[in-house]
Order: C-alpha cells, then sequence, then structure tokens
C-alpha cells in the first residue's frame, strides 16, 4: 500500500546561492537579487552574476561582488547621490540588451577607485557608468562619450567634502 507523503514535504523553497569571498566570508545570495552582466567588464570575462552588498549602515557605498569569481568585487555608488543632473543618454542597442522600454527606469552606479591609503582621493568613473534594469535585474557598463565624461571624476572636494 502506497503512502502519501506528500503533506511531509517541506514547502518549495528557495535556493540560495553560497559563494564564498574573500572579503566578506560567505555570503548567500537570492536568486530574485541576483543582477546578470548583458556583457562582462572589460577585463573580467567570466565574471556575469554579481550582487550588490551595503559597505554599512548611513553609507550610500555599495560593493558590487561577483558570483562567479569571489576575489572580484567593486565599490559602486548611485550616480545621482554624487552627481544630481547625471543623466547620460543611454544608446539604443544598450537599452535593448537591458531589455528597457524608452520609459523604464533604470538605475545608475559609477564605480569608484580608491587610491591605496589615500580613500580622499577617490575618484567616480563619469564615462563608463553601469546602467542597471531593477525589473529584469540585467546589468551593462555603458561607454560614453570621453570629451563629455570624466573616467576620474573627484568624490570628495579638497576641503574633505
Amino acid at each position: 500500500m502506497a503512502q502519501n507523503l506528500n503533506h511531509a514535504l517541506p514547502p518549495e523553497e528557495h535556493t540560495m546561492l553560497t559563494v564564498s569571498s574573500s572579503r566578506f566570508g560567505e555570503i548567500q545570495a537570492d536568486p530574485d537579487k541576483i543582477i546578470t552582466m548583458t556583457s562582462p567588464f572589460l577585463g573580467f570575462p567570466e565574471s556575469k552574476r554579481f550582487m550588490l552588498i551595503p559597505h554599512g549602515e548611513n553609507t550610500p557605498f555599495m560593493w558590487l561582488q561577483s558570483l562567479d569569481d569571489p576575489q572580484l568585487a567593486f565599490v559602486v555608488i548611485p550616480a545621482l547621490i554624487l552627481v544630481p543632473d547625471y543623466n547620460p543618454a543611454l544608446p539604443a542597442q544598450a537599452r535593448q540588451e537591458l531589455k528597457a522600454g524608452e520609459d523604464d527606469e533604470l538605475n545608475i552606479l559609477l564605480l569608484l577607485t580608491i587610491p591605496h591609503n589615500n580613500p580622499q582621493k577617490m575618484t567616480a568613473n563619469l564615462l563608463g557608468p553601469l546602467m542597471i534594469n531593477p525589473e529584469q535585474r540585467l546589468a551593462k557598463q555603458i561607454i560614453l562619450d570621453p570629451n563629455k565624461w570624466d573616467p576620474r571624476w573627484p568624490v570628495f572636494t579638497d576641503d574633505g567634502k
């Protein structure tokens, strides 16, 4: 006589992805929060899946942690926090890759460079922002006009603000 064991099975669970990161130790990535690059960052062809990790409380800084290469993480910040009027035009092909319509809101993150032992000289890359479609969880780094955008825009002024 076959016994019905369906009632004893746990409800379908979200399978978390576990990654052992050099920076954060073991981290759990919720599949619903994984960001997939439509094309990888230059120099990092194997890294296509990322997650955002807050740097801490009361700070706009975040880590963009690779789930494909646990040694790789970028420090990022929302563009509008640094440059309130920063709204570069997104090429039509990039919008298609991100599966974003003309009216879809995209998040823009800037990659930061932090000199060793000198965080006051931190710069943001306005030339190569990371565009994210939050609905699709797709991202792409786009390269803008170098005559218009600075790849080493100072995050802090000389007085440290």
